[in-house]
């Protein structure tokens, strides 16, 4: 396990993977595929898809998009009847080849495979992996996820209902899994719900997903979502579930899935993300108006709010920024003009509609505060005479430690300053944040069953520890960079 990466052309957050199962589809690896590349959006780094024929399984993994990673030769090496996909964005464990998922481990009874694909990220994985190396398990990765998938090879219990409860009393924090057998599959959400997973029927079959644009894709309704604590077993039989563990005390379902991290035409926790996106617009609209000619969003994520600002402002939508849909993911590593210039290559101004305007950008977060500056400068290049900025979230006071890429707490400019100095910082005429209050009505979920600890520094479970070793490591940090340099430069 190690410190959340973080992308220093990019100050938007980002999500640790997606998860995808298919049961009983003789074009599993194919339709896989295609669920994959729905949950591209969850993980840009690597993918990977294993399929099981009833007797053996198959793996093929790589580092890049989906569509990087494989051709029509490996889908046709992928044969079986069952398939378990994932998407990763690098949080615990970093951006390795050795990281990347499904993840197969041998099974200590039948010496049978076990494939498993995870989302999110384990706050004792550290613990248990110690535990687990002393007992003789050589671990291949350095991913929090391997250490699920040996603690259940290795789970005592004469049924799998029993070694579910022997591995989710040990490990601590938010997982969404999809868990393939020879024979079988197992769809598993964390006690608290931290992620979303989804299932629905296809046919003679059933497919799981972390997000129910990727059933839709293929045609399939969702059925529901696996609840909190969940564990869905498919097989030959049809479908059934069991939880392990008692109920978690408190519920903790993320609200960037809502703000940013879902696609808006996924449900989570029975809501659209869509409309709930534009309920925060239109409440941002009541909480911080201002007069003003027209109103923006920052693409994409923000344009559904940026409409339910000019809704609920009464001030016209425009389209202002035209995002470079192409601009992703590389394994060029840009020399440093081209770094400098990443917004200009993500975005462009459209200075027929900005120029003389006073302009309202809606946006979903300000983390560091490296981006918004040069968006604003930006719009205002394009000839904007006032630049409103709106942010659908609260102000985000402290990290992460159950699955997003964020910054520590030194590194997250709402943990710093003060609201008028990060306005001040990002060159807007005005900034206004939506209130906690604000952000848990437009979700339609209690809030008592949302993790908002990103914006209150209230975490769900103790991570004292994480937040000791994520500080610990931001400190090495530039000593490493140093030496990668020293070392591309081919040394001092």
């Amino acid at each position: 396990m190690g410190a959340a990466r973080i992308d220093h052309l990019d100050d938007h957050l980002h999500e640790e993977c997606g998860v995808f199962g298919i049961f009983g589809d003789p074009e599993a690896s194919e339709k896989t595929y295609l669920g994959l590349y729905a949950l591209q959006h969850r993980g840009q780094e690597s993918a990977g898809i294993a399929t099981s024929n009833g007797k053996d399984f198959s793996l093929r993994t790589g580092m890049g998009l989906v569509s990087q990673v494989f051709d029509e030769e490996d889908l046709a090496y992928l044969r079986g009847h069952i398939a378990l996909g994932h998407n990763r964005y690098s949080t615990a464990g970093g951006s390795l080849a050795c990281n990347v998922q499904p993840i197969v481990v041998k099974d200590k009874y039948s010496d049978q495979p076990i494939a498993l694909a995870h989302n999110g990220n384990l706050t004792n994985a550290d613990v248990i992996r110690e535990d687990l190396e002393a007992q003789g398990i050589e671990f291949e990765s350095t991913a929090d996820s391997e250490v699920i998938a040996h603690l259940l090879a290795i789970a005592p219990g004469g049924t799998w209902e029993e070694r579910f409860h022997y591995v989710m009393r040990r490990i601590e924090g938010a997982y969404s899994l999809v868990i393939m057998l020879r024979d079988r599959i197992f769809a598993v959400r964390d006690p608290m719900g931290v992620r979303p997973l989804c299932f629905g029927k296809m046919g003679n079959g059933w497919v799981v997903a972390s997000e129910s644009c990727a059933l839709e894709h293929l045609g399939v309704t969702m059925d529901r979502e696996v609840q909190p604590g969940e564990v869905v077993q498919i097989d030959a039989h049809g479908q059934t579930s069991f939880f392990p563990v008692v109920p978690a005390r408190k519920l903790a379902l993320c609200t960037f899935e809502y703000t940013y991290f879902a696609r808006p035409d996924s449900r989570i926790g029975g809501q659209l993300v869509y409309p709930a996106r534009e309920e925060m617009g239109a409440r941002l609209a009541t909480e911080h108006h201002v007069d003003a000619d027209l109103v923006i969003g920052v693409p994409d994520s923000a344009i559904p709010a940026a409409i339910g600002y000019a809704r609920g402002s009464g001030i016209p939508y425009r389209e202002g920024l035209v995002k470079n849909r192409y601009v992703g993911r590389t394994f060029i590593q840009p020399d440093q003009r081209i770094r400098e210039a990443g917004v200009s290559l993500k975005f462009n101004a459209l200075s027929d509609v900005l120029s003389g305007k006073r302009v309202i950008v809606v946006d979903d977060s300000i983390v560091r505060g490296t981006t918004t500056p040069r968006v604003i400068n930006l719009i205002r290049r394009a000839g904007a005479k006032e630049v409103h900025m709106r942010i659908t979230t609260p102000p985000i006071i402290s990290p992460c430690f159950l699955g997003v890429d964020m910054a520590t707490k030194a590194e997250l400019i709402a943990a710093n300053q003060s609201i008028e100095e990060i306005r001040q910082h990002i060159g807007a005429d005005s900034l206004g944040y939506l209130s906690i209050d604000g952000l848990n009505r437009s979700t339609g979920q209690p809030p008592n069953d949302l993790c908002n600890a990103c914006f209150t520094g209230v975490y769900p479970l103790n991570v004292q520890m994480q937040m000791d070793k994520l500080e610990a490591a931001r400190m090495r940090e530039p000593v490493l960079v140093a030496a990668e340099s020293l070392n591309r430069a081919g040394g001092p």
